[in-house]
């Protein structure tokens, strides 16, 4: 307190346009930060502070949220600044059935376990370890995180080409059981992917059965999102009424020239469920995917580009047409020469982004690789797209509503309580930002460039992005199943 009984805020943000998170219009106000947390909103005219902000003429919101990543490494080692360079300053990682923990590996991982790193990288034999070794870390930004069907598979089956027996289900429910009561928010799968794809949906069902006793959530990379992308649907939200769990479908795409302008269908779809049974979905504003290199995609897809190969690094940022004339091949034969590797394809149709990013209830996820050579442009550029395309230049939706999707909506989603809106008592999570020059500056040919027109960020009071660049600040929090608020 200072002289005269008023309080002396750590931090005070005079004058900016604040977006509250929760969808409402803009307004003129000043935020009073004091230690993690936002001490007071509104008129603070005479109010002093350790450090002060003229924000006129700046946009100030909630940190957003990235509700699918696979940061799992990154929050360990890494500053962060793909994310925290968009505003981002919480991350769900562990999604698409892929998570460092709980295993650790005689060898190398077998894809899609490779995009998270190599064999020291899974050293987490239980996931209190791994949320251990967070805690001690610290992060750039907060982290929630998930347990990965693919890993427990992977940890308790000699082979993962076959639907798992009693025993190993057993113990793969053990496990799962074991990871939430450590701070696992939920469950995910990619039954798209080879060490999940034989498991029937018995086998899911089984599992997801242990997240309603605490509260987990489940989400899922579904078994197909193309040709029988409504039949993968259905198998989705059948999991969900037979556990009695929310369900998430990640990255809701339709894929495949033959699928365009599907995502009316599957929208529609999905609509229909959700009045019956808690459901979300989240999306990245791009109309190309990434994720390991598939030859059967990599034959299909009208456009490819290599993102990183074990056999062939000097052709990562290359597109497979050309590295497969230089080589005198098809595009069949040159993909498998390129094995282990990851690619870009471009196989969706920008009507489907429009109109899933315009869907209510659609929140943002980057799904960003970070330890790709040459990554997605969505790793460095998901959330400033949003904002300044398609918000801005498009028009899709109005600024408070992107903003929504990006922070109140994908809080309530996940559990993550007093994050994700800016009130009194709020965990003081910010983005100062222009709203007339953001956007996205990471292109597919140039993909680590970071944002233009993010200010300053703030996690937990704490600056950790001021003037283009990290301030090393590390205050980021686990936010555990149960403990997603502030300590006892």
């Amino acid at each position: 307190m200072q002289e005269g009984g008023l309080p002396m805020f750590d931090l005070l943000i005079c004058g900016a346009t604040l977006y509250d998170g929760r969808g409402g219009p803009p307004r003129l106000a000043d935020v009073a930060v004091d230690g993690d947390y936002v001490a007071a909103v509104g008129d603070l005219g005479g109010a002093e502070s350790r450090r002060e902000i003229k924000a006129e003429g700046l946009a100030l919101a909630p940190g957003f949220i990235d509700v699918h990543t696979h940061d799992d490494r990154a929050v360990l080692d890494g500053d962060m600044a793909p994310k925290i360079s968009q505003g981002v300053t919480s991350v769900v990682v562990g999604n698409c059935g892929i998570s460092l923990a709980p295993l650790t590996l005689l060898g190398a991982p077998p894809p899609p376990l490779d995009l998270l790193g190599g064999q020291a990288d899974y050293r987490f034999a239980s996931f209190a370890d791994y949320l251990s070794a967070l805690d001690r870390a610290g992060g750039a930004t907060n982290t929630a995180a998930m347990v990965g069907h693919s890993t427990l598979r992977v940890g308790a089956m000699e082979r993962t080409d076959r639907a798992a027996s009693a025993a190993e289900i057993a113990a793969m429910r053990g496990r799962l059981q074991d990871c939430l009561a450590a701070g696992a928010i939920g469950f995910s799968t990619g039954l798209f992917y080879a060490p999940s794809a034989a498991a029937p949906t018995e086998e899911i069902m089984a599992l997801a059965e242990v997240l309603k006793p605490l509260g987990g959530i489940h989400t899922t990379h579904m078994r197909d999102e193309s040709d029988h992308v409504t039949e993968a649907l259905d198998e989705a939200f059948a999991i969900g009424r037979h556990a009695e769990v929310p369900v998430v479908i990640s990255h809701f795409k339709v894929s495949g020239r033959d699928n365009w302008g599907r995502s009316a269908e599957t929208l529609a779809k999905w609509r229909r469920a959700a009045a019956g049974q808690p459901l979300a979905l989240d999306a990245y504003p791009y109309a190309a995917s990434s994720t390991v290199l598939r030859i059967e995609y990599a034959a299909e897809a009208p456009q490819v580009l290599i993102t990183w190969s074990k056999a062939h690094p000097e052709q990562s940022g290359r597109d497979l047409d050309e590295i497969a004339r230089e080589w005198g091949l098809d595009r069949r034969a040159a993909a498998e020469r390129l094995q282990p590797a990851g690619a870009v394809y471009f196989s969706m149709d920008e009507g489907d982004v429009r109109r899933i990013l315009a869907f209510p209830e659609t929140m943002i996820g980057s799904d960003g690789l970070p330890h790709d050579q040459h990554p997605h442009p969505r790793l460095w550029g998901a959330f400033p797209r949003v904002l300044g395309h398609y918000a801005r230049d498009v028009g899709l939706f109005p600024l408070e509503e992107a903003i929504r999707r990006m922070t109140s909506l994908s809080a309530e989603r996940f559990g993550l309580v007093d994050r994700g809106h800016i009130a009194e008592g709020a965990f003081a999570d910010l983005v100062l930002f222009d709203p007339a020059t953001v956007i996205d500056s990471a292109t597919f040919a140039d993909p680590k460039r970071p944002a233009a027109g993010i200010k300053e960020v703030f996690v937990n009071g704490e600056s950790v992005w001021a003037e283009g660049r990290p301030t090393g600040a590390r205050p980021g929090r686990v936010l555990r199943l149960g403990q997603g608020a502030r300590p006892a």
